[in-house]
């Protein structure tokens, strides 16, 4: 049975506009403000936000995939309870995996993995754009937001531990694999730290400075663009 949804093919401006929204204009913290318990608890180094990141952005695109293929099949009535076993199929697999084959960082991750399929911004993907587009729009959707969610995760995590350790991607290697290890850099050689910034606290601050850059960059490129227009309708004015 077909749903009454229409069919959505994105142009090439299109394309651009999913990317800013997925990275920047509706950012999965920055913008919505989603998923903020896994951030503030894993984000203490930078290796740890890459891994959930990863985990999470693996379940964005392959359930906006699997939705987008089935959006035919699943009727309104039906289609939140659809996703969540879905999404909730997926986060197993991840979890699974993890645990096989990164079992170090599962033991790091712990609950948070499977609190992947309580990530509004999964769900809501995929009843907003996943359940409403083709599938190559779909999972580029899902990357997009998934990678824009991983830099955040990853920002948050380098500030925090940069500043609490004096290092950068700390055990990367354990918790990755031995092909990790390249990102491993001690930035302060015999730095005592600073504890504040690896607790939940530091967690609330980073996060607050990274709201705060966007909110400023935000308005300055609205200004700039406000005063490029304004340049180019009095050039236009004068040309007349």
């Amino acid at each position: 049975m077909t749903t009454d949804k229409t069919e959505q093919q994105p142009s090439p401006t299109d394309w651009g506009r999913i990317a800013k929204d997925g990275i920047w204009n509706n950012n999965v913290v920055l913008a919505q403000s989603l998923a903020l318990c896994p951030l503030l608890a894993v984000t203490g180094t930078a290796t740890n936000g890459l891994g959930l990141g990863l985990a999470t952005s693996f379940v964005m695109i392959m359930s906006g995939l699997l939705i987008s293929v089935l959006r035919g099949l699943i009727t309104p009535q039906v289609r939140i309870p659809v996703f969540v076993l879905i999404i909730a199929t997926l986060v197993t697999l991840v979890d699974l995996g993890m645990n096989a084959w990164m079992h170090d960082l599962h033991k790091v991750l712990g609950l948070f993995i499977p609190l992947i399929v309580t990530n509004c911004a999964i769900l809501g993907r995929a009843e907003s754009f996943a359940s409403r587009n083709r599938v190559f729009p779909a999972v580029f959707d899902g990357l997009m937001m998934g990678l824009g969610f991983t830099l955040v995760l990853v920002a948050i995590g380098t500030m925090r531990e940069v500043v609490g350790s004096g290092t950068l991607f700390a055990n990367a290697s354990m918790l990755l694999g031995d092909g990790m290890g390249f990102l491993e850099l001690t930035l302060i050689p015999d730095y005592r730290g600073f504890l504040l910034a690896i607790l939940p606290p530091g967690g609330f601050i980073a996060l607050g400075v990274l709201l705060a850059s966007k909110r400023l960059l935000d308005r300055r490129l609205a200004t700039w663009r406000g005063g490029a227009k304004a340049e180019g309708q009095a050039v236009v004015a004068g040309n007349a």
